[in-house]
């Protein structure tokens, strides 16, 4: 008896590790029809691929629906299921995860499709030096397509709602079925022939089947060979074809060709109308700065003439001038200080303020000043000078000891 137990978890880890490691179920093809088809919010769809002999769940995942699902899948649809099969372990269920899902009997397509691209992409034809520009400023378009429906219709609004006065000629083409090779090479040539600025070659959405035509070998060697730069706008953004390849441009839509082949006349004039702007502003900036160069030179020159330069040689004079009555006037109040103190200390040695303040002078006759008792003898007539007079006087005693010799 087996005493080994195993946990849930455990068993459904070891059968996922199977279905891992079996190389068939990592990249099989599973041919059924759908049913319980939920688009999930949040962008997954679930379903059951089933037939007369059984049912599985699968699921696709919202990263793989852009290349993975190329219609609207629904009940009942009968696809061809290309993925891994695994196992979910925490509801020990397993079930098919969707790589690419196909409408059943479109395999062989999708394997004309990979053979073609493969042989066109070695030849060359889908090289970027053989890419024409698209004239950014197109005035005539072409368009093939069908006459009638949503491509045709919107190219032509929008594109005349972008620009006016654009021309727009048109070749109804067939673009599925039986002969439509024939009329898009056909459309393609006709317009080539025109001399337009730019092909739009394209149609509306649809199935790998509907969009045949436009992954024919012929159609793309005659896009190739066009002399007009062309456009592919085929089907909606997930749509890819041949002819998208080899085109100048792959639009992801019709209305996207016309706003890729058409210029906004409204933004190219606002445009203009900015630059006509900028470019006034800033001749005015030139004229401006010019003028003031002008003022410059102008200015120079009045001073290099002969009357500038005795005009600077008599300011510069004046300026001397008043530098030199400054220097004299601040010369002139210098000595004026001094003068005065010169004067007030003379007025201090006057004999004449001496004389007002109770002293008197002593002459001799002749006038000489006595400045000393040996110069007079008792009996010499002498004139004393005071303040307001003079005075005649004898010489009657001379005393060498006095009292105010003392005192000093």
């Amino acid at each position: 008896m087996n005493e080994n137990i195993y946990g849930v978890g455990q068993v459904n880890a070891y059968i996922q590790r199977m279905f891992a490691e079996d190389f068939l179920l990592r990249d099989i093809r599973i041919k059924g029809e759908v049913s319980n088809c939920k688009y999930h919010s949040s962008g997954h769809i679930y379903f059951t691929l089933k037939d007369a002999g059984g049912a599985i769940s699968a699921i696709l995942f919202r990263g793989n629906r852009v290349k993975g699902l190329r219609f609207p899948m629904k009940d009942g649809d009968k696809v061809v299921v290309t993925g891994s099969v695994s196992v979910y372990e925490k509801g020990g269920t397993y079930q098919i995860y969707a790589k690419e899902i196909t409408l059943d009997g479109a395999g062989d397509l999708y394997v004309r499709f990979e053979q073609l691209k493969k042989e066109l992409e070695e030849m060359g034809m889908f090289a970027a030096e053989y890419k024409k520009p698209i004239p950014r400023f197109a005035q005539r378009i072409g368009i093939v397509t069908a006459p009638t429906g949503a491509a045709v219709r919107d190219i032509i609004q929008i594109s005349k709602r972008r620009n006016p006065h654009v021309s727009i000629a048109l070749y109804p083409a067939l673009v599925q079925g039986e002969g439509a090779v024939e009329s898009i090479i056909s459309g393609i040539m006709a317009l080539d022939a025109m001399g337009l600025d730019v092909l739009i070659v394209g149609r509306g959405g649809g199935s790998i089947e509907d969009l045949w035509a436009f992954n024919e070998e012929a159609v793309a060697r005659a896009m190739f060979n066009c002399n007009t730069p062309v456009i592919s706008a085929v089907g909606h953004e997930t749509d890819t074809t041949i002819c998208d390849f080899v085109a100048d441009l792959r639009a992801p839509t019709p209305s996207a060709a016309a706003e890729l082949a058409v210029f906004s006349y409204e933004e190219v004039a606002g445009a203009l109308t900015s630059v006509q702007v900028r470019m006034q502003q800033s001749m005015q900036m030139h004229l401006q700065k010019d003028r003031q160069i002008l003022e410059g030179l102008k200015r120079q020159m009045l001073l290099l003439s002969p009357m500038g330069r005795l005009n600077e040689k008599r300011q510069y004079a004046m300026h001397l001038e008043d530098r030199l009555q400054q220097t004299m006037r601040r010369r002139l109040d210098g000595f004026d200080g001094r003068m005065r103190l010169l004067a007030e200390r003379l007025e201090g040695m006057s004999p004449l303020k001496k004389l007002a303040q109770g002293y008197a002078y002593v002459a001799d006759e002749s006038g000489h000043c006595l400045s000393s008792i040996k110069g007079v003898a008792i009996g010499d007539p002498v004139q004393v000078y005071v303040r307001d007079g003079r005075m005649q006087a004898v010489i009657k005693e001379i005393d060498e000891d006095v009292a105010w010799k003392k005192k000093n």
